[in-house]
Formats: structure tokens, C-alpha cells, sequence
């Protein structure tokens, strides 16, 4: 399992929601590196549970996944 951040959340990641596994404040985009605020957290990926800044994080990993 990924070590986490003190304040970083570990979240399962469903269809239009996510789970909070380990309370946080925050997730690191899985392609800028960035902290997102589960606030404002938008874009994940169901299949690789990531998730993503924005959307053109999201567009970029899943050009690369096909």
C-alpha cells in the first residue's frame, strides 16, 4: 500500500463518488503530483483508483492507459 501524507486522504474511487477509506484533507493528483482538496476533487479514474487535478490531468493518463 502507498504511504500516505499526515492530512492526505485514502479514498476508493466508484462511479460519480468516492469512499473516504482514511480521513483526510487532501489527495495527490496522479499526474501533476499536486495536492487536491477533496472539496474541490472532481476527476478519478474508477479502473486505476487515481485521481486527477483536472481534466487535462485526467485526458493526459488515460491517452497513456489505452
Amino acid at each position: 500500500m502507498t504511504q500516505t501524507a499526515p492530512g492526505q486522504a485514502t479514498l476508493h474511487y466508484g462511479d460519480g463518488e468516492f469512499a473516504v477509506l482514511k480521513p483526510g484533507r487532501y489527495v495527490t493528483c496522479a499526474v501533476s503530483g499536486r495536492g487536491i482538496p477533496l472539496e474541490i476533487l472532481r476527476y478519478w479514474s474508477v479502473s486505476l483508483q487515481e485521481a486527477y487535478a483536472g481534466p487535462d490531468e485526467a485526458f493526459k493518463r488515460l491517452a497513456q492507459a489505452d
